[in-house]
């Protein structure tokens, strides 16, 4: 049974930065990708970014050039850095990993950019 633990939210102000872990248990070689989706309150979940074992990285139009994603391989553990934060990246952060045969969600990290 593979677990994801994440870990990081937090409440900060408008113009800081939070970084975000997600640990996953289970083999490494069976990984596709690993990412980050968010979904605010009435709004839909959506990518927040997404890298690719093979090295493809992609981000959601609204966090390019403020978050960076990446990996630590070695601990199946994928990192959000997330700085400039603005209030409208308040919501609950998720991580996601592809295996090869399924992909799994954590249980959420919640965000809260406010003064």
């Amino acid at each position: 049974q593979v677990q994801l633990v994440e870990s990081g939210g937090g409440l900060v102000q408008p113009g800081g930065s939070l970084r975000l872990s997600c640990a996953a248990s289970g083999n490494s070689f069976s990984i596709n990708a690993m990412g980050w989706y968010r979904q605010a309150p009435g709004k839909e979940r959506e990518l927040v970014a997404r890298h690719t074992t093979i090295g493809f990285t992609i981000y959601g139009d609204s966090v390019k050039g403020r978050f960076t994603i990446s990996r630590d391989n070695g601990k199946n553990t994928v990192y959000l850095q997330m700085n400039s934060l603005k209030p409208e990246d308040t919501a609950v952060y998720y991580c996601n990993v592809a295996y090869t045969d399924r992909e799994y969600w954590g249980q959420g990290t919640q965000v809260t950019v406010s003064s």
